[in-house]
């Protein structure tokens, strides 16, 4: 069978630096003595703690709930004592809310967490039910609650899946190992995901330097017999955000401000596939992800299965430290990664990567004048005018900024990426945005 390749406009091809750790299998990093687990993991309304300093909890109980519905709760992920509920550090870099556990390293779970065997016969609204109650939210980074997504309004009719195993953000590989090492998980999840959105049909998109993730997918769905196909895309930054993901499979745009339920489509990331599986079937919770870590920083770069909660100081500690010259910790990847102050704050839902740097690659060029040579534009997946968006923001003139679409920025890092003055345009372009929303709520 040939392999298709499709792909979408703009973009660019930053190093790829996956071999780092992309043939390492996913190890368990053993859990720290106390985990620090933040109410505060997703988009939408922070949850609501609903344990007290001395409390007893196993592995899987809820310690806080639901804060509304664009909102979904956070669960022990050891079994132990509440230390206590207080503001910790965040990967933010602010302090946030936090359920404090100390590990009595019994590693027990509750009981109700276990395989069911009549999930086939759920309806609907007990699979979302769920999917919430698991705190299930967006496990690419975006972290938006899942069960939102699967809920469209009733006139927003959705005929496709897409699950998202592009994963094109340099040097991560946690999607790429779980679709190698859990690929019926994901594909059973995507069948949960299929069925609660009514769609008719279900697609996956793989970049192209990850060929055996493509045949391991495609040789499961043959032996499953499930009618979904699997895309080889050109290797391609931003490949996997949701709107060029949704241009390059289905040849459909994303209107201006627009979402993918606008044009028929949901995208959901491999790793949400398998935690819906999981949260469906077996009732488990999201106490764990796998993360990647990597880096010319870091002694043992790998791909790790790590409890919400984690100090990422614990985890570096189980990767052999960090070298002497390590200069910038990211959560995530360098084109969309949080650099990181405290390595107190814990690994949490969105964190799909820690990558160390070492202090050459952390040191940033002085930034020059714009010589107007249209890079930006020519990058930009969205079709937007970068340069213009960040002067505009730069005079503070933001209606002319909201009226070049500067909503519609992705803030992939691309336009940064290829200018040549070295202009740091995403740092604009947010400010601009977080000023025309609040633009827009005074307004209204």
């Amino acid at each position: 069978m040939a392999f298709l390749s499709k792909s979408f406009s703009g973009g660019i091809h930053p190093p790829e630096h996956k071999k780092l750790t992309e043939f390492f299998k996913i190890e368990n990093c053993p859990p720290p003595e106390e985990v620090v687990v933040p109410v505060q993991q997703h988009i939408g309304a922070p949850s609501r703690p609903i344990v007290e300093k001395g409390d007893a909890v196993l592995i899987g109980d809820p310690i806080s709930e639901s804060g509304g519905f664009v909102s979904v709760p956070s669960h022990a992920t050891v079994s132990g004592t509440v230390k206590t509920v207080e503001p910790r550090p965040h990967p933010l870099g602010t302090k946030v809310l936090s359920v404090v556990i100390e590990n009595d390293s019994e590693n027990k779970w509750r009981q109700d967490v276990g395989f069911d065997s009549s999930y086939q016969e759920l309806d609907k609204k007990e699979i979302l039910r769920r999917i919430q109650a698991a705190g299930i939210a967006g496990m690419g980074g975006a972290t938006f609650p899942t069960h939102v997504k699967l809920s469209p309004p009733p006139d927003k009719k959705i005929d496709t899946l897409i699950v998202n195993g592009a994963e094109c953000e340099p040097y991560l590989t946690s999607d790429h190992r779980l679709m190698l090492e859990e690929t019926e998980k994901i594909l059973r999840g995507m069948q949960i995901l299929v069925r609660v959105l009514g769609a008719k049909t279900g697609a996956i998109g793989v970049e192209k330097n990850k060929m055996d993730a493509v045949k391991a997918l495609r040789q499961k769905i043959a032996e499953l017999n499930l009618p979904y196909k699997v895309y080889a895309l050109h290797v391609k930054y931003p490949q996997g955000a949701e709107k060029q993901l949704i241009n390059a499979i289905v040849n459909r745009r994303v209107p201006a401000g627009g979402l993918p339920m606008d044009v028929g489509c949901v995208v959901q990331n491999v790793g949400t596939a398998a935690a819906v599986y999981d949260a469906v079937v077996y009732n488990r919770p999201l106490i764990d992800r796998v993360v990647t870590i990597t880096g010319n920083g870091i002694n043992k770069p790998q791909n790790m299965l790590i409890r919400i909660g984690t100090p990422f100081s614990h985890v570096f500690e189980q990767c052999g430290g960090l070298k002497e010259n390590a200069g910038k910790v990211i959560m995530g990847g360098p084109m969309m990664g949080l650099a990181q102050s405290n390595l107190d704050a814990p690994v949490i839902k969105g964190t799909s990567g820690l990558l160390v740097l070492n202090e050459k690659q952390s040191h940033r060029q002085e930034e020059q004048p714009c010589i107007s040579c249209a890079h930006c534009v020519d990058a930009c997946p969205m079709g937007l005018m970068p340069k213009m968006l960040g002067q505009f923001v730069k005079y503070e003139r933001f209606d002319s900024a909201q009226a070049y679409n500067i909503l519609d920025c992705i803030e992939c890092g691309s336009c940064a990426f290829v200018c040549p003055a070295h202009i740091n345009l995403v740092h604009w372009i947010k400010y601009g945005k977080l000023k025309v929303i609040q633009k827009q709520k005074k307004a209204s």
